[in-house]
């Protein structure tokens, strides 16, 4: 390996890196307001990227209908409590539940989907694809918000194959890519740099100071920190365990989707690509403890890394040498709580 190669291997492990910090962000946000590890986080990055494809093409993703149905599920749920509370109440509930679904089928199918501007159709990708989020926190995580993190991971690897399933239905096993948001390169100290990775990494570092923003500048962002902090505390001091957690999913469908496309425009995806690559995000978290958000974002750009230059090396068993990755971390933060466990004895 030269030095030439090993440039041009750091730049796509940086790419890399960027979308599975975007992706272990979001599992640590999930996880710290909602103690759910949401696995299904990649089927959500890959019904926005396919949802695109769809787009771009003329078609109406049939994905809006499955946020159709969720949002009428919701509504149904909620309509008892809304309609003793009054018909304000009852009418936040519907456009809460109802609004996005009907707004995304009223777009897609009104709109000239195939002559839109590609910034227009990426917004109604995400229309699709970021409601489902918190409709399913309401469907499946919420009713049991009170169970066992073990319970929590069951629904969601429950909820990852009902998804994968419905994925094959909507997109069907053929393979798609997006295109590039910008053609071409250029070189920089002799290595040739491409404009899409540097679109990804510029989105990414965006979105990233966006969210630093939103959690300690804004009243909705220190509502979900005081909950992953202190969720009884959080809800003595009047912030809802229902909003926290709806909201905590939306964000990650948001962050989820825009994934999807960052990485629909640099690889082919499939209908289950989003798995493997949710868990590579699921390992970058892990790193960070689930807790810590710089370092989940360190712990991605070195997944990103590892990945790019195995490729190199061993590009069979690339998938292999990062899940591996999770040994180490885990063996090294299993001594240091039974360490502390010793020691609590002790005193």
């Amino acid at each position: 390996m030269d030095l030439g190669i090993a440039l041009y291997l750091g730049q796509s492990g940086l790419t890399l890196g960027a979308i599975y910090a975007l992706l272990a962000l979001a599992l640590v946000l999930v996880f710290a307001v909602t103690r759910v590890i949401f696995i299904p986080q990649g089927e959500l990055m890959t019904f926005s990227a396919l949802s695109l494809v769809a787009i771009h093409a003329g078609r109406v993703p049939q994905a809006v209908w499955l946020l159709a149905v969720l949002g009428v599920a919701a509504a149904l749920l909620d309509w008892a409590g809304a309609w003793r509370s009054g018909p304000a109440a009852l009418a936040r509930m519907l456009g809460a539940n109802l609004g996005w679904p009907l707004l995304a089928l009223a777009a897609l199918y009104l709109l000239p989907l195939g002559r839109l501007a590609y910034a227009v159709q990426v917004l109604l990708a995400l229309l699709v694809t970021v409601p489902l989020g918190p409709l399913l926190y309401r469907l499946v995580y919420q009713p049991v918000a009170h169970a066992s993190v073990l319970t929590l991971l069951l629904l969601s690897v429950a909820l990852h194959l009902a998804l994968s399933s419905l994925g094959l239905y909507f997109f069907g096993p053929e393979g798609s890519r997006l295109p590039a948001f910008t053609h071409g390169s250029f070189e920089l100290a002799g290595m040739p740099v491409q404009q899409q990775a540097l679109w990804i990494l510029a989105l990414s570092g965006v979105l990233v100071v966006l969210l630093y923003g939103l959690f300690n500048f804004t009243l909705w962002g220190k509502a979900l920190r005081a909950t992953a902090i202190n969720r009884t505390g959080a809800r003595l001091m009047g912030i809802s365990p229902a909003f926290a957690g709806r909201s905590a999913f939306a964000l990650a469908a948001l962050i989820g989707a825009l994934s999807g496309i960052f990485i629909g425009s640099t690889t082919i995806l499939y209908y289950d690509s989003g798995f493997v690559i949710g868990l590579k995000g699921f390992v970058a978290a892990i790193i960070g403890g689930l807790s810590s958000y710089p370092l989940a974002a360190l712990g991605s750009i070195f997944v990103g890394l590892v990945e790019s230059f195995s490729s190199f090396w061993a590009s069979a068993y690339k998938d292999v040498i990062v899940f591996s990755l999770i040994i180490p971390v885990l063996l090294w933060r299993s001594l240091g709580t039974r360490a502390h466990a010793v020691e609590e004895e002790q005193e």
